[in-house]
């Protein structure tokens, strides 16, 4: 996933959230250009929209900390799964040139 599309949905949450709208996948994918399938697929971005629906309606206990933290451990995973992915094709491409 581009830094790009990270901060285009970024972007479309915050404006949602400063004009008082409620974040949707429908919404932030109007704002941001991109699929409601991408948006939906990807679990960084998905991720993403995830705790910005749910950043105003919680109140700050220690379950809304705990659910935060599974949030940004399954987006942290997604992106160690990508960074893993390019080092196996950077080795790849690797064994290729003499």
């Amino acid at each position: 996933m581009t830094t790009d599309a990270i901060r285009r949905v970024e972007q479309a949450c915050t404006e949602l959230l400063a004009d008082q709208q409620p974040v949707t996948f429908t919404q932030v994918a109007a704002r941001s250009g991109l699929s409601r399938t991408t948006l939906y697929r990807n679990p960084t971005l998905h991720a993403l929209i995830e705790e910005h629906r749910h950043r105003t309606a919680r109140a700050g206990t220690l379950t809304d900390l705990a659910a935060d933290i599974a949030m940004l451990r399954t987006a942290l995973e997604a992106v160690v799964s990508r960074v893993r992915h390019h080092e196996e094709q950077l080795r790849q491409i690797g064994k290729r040139t003499p």
